[in-house]
């Protein structure tokens, strides 16, 4: 399929690759073997996430430790 750029950079995505991959408002946009490759991001699953966390008694702050931890052992 062929989707053209716009003169902002913008494209649009085939109907029929929508269909296929699932609607998504986000997208990881990385670039593998000079290919650009489009992820769809349900956020839902960061939802999902947090929720666990919050179950788990893990805040933020301590979300914010644990990463200052790992970077000093670096």
């Amino acid at each position: 399929m062929l989707a053209k750029r716009t003169s902002k950079n913008q494209i649009t995505l085939p109907k029929a690759i929508v269909q296929t991959v699932g609607e998504a408002d986000y997208y990881d946009v990385a670039v593998e073997d000079g290919k650009i490759v489009l992820t769809p991001v349900r956020l839902q699953q960061a939802d999902a996430v947090r929720a666990k966390l919050e179950e788990l008694g893990i805040t933020q702050d301590d979300v914010g430790d644990a990463i200052a931890w790992a970077r000093k052992r670096a």
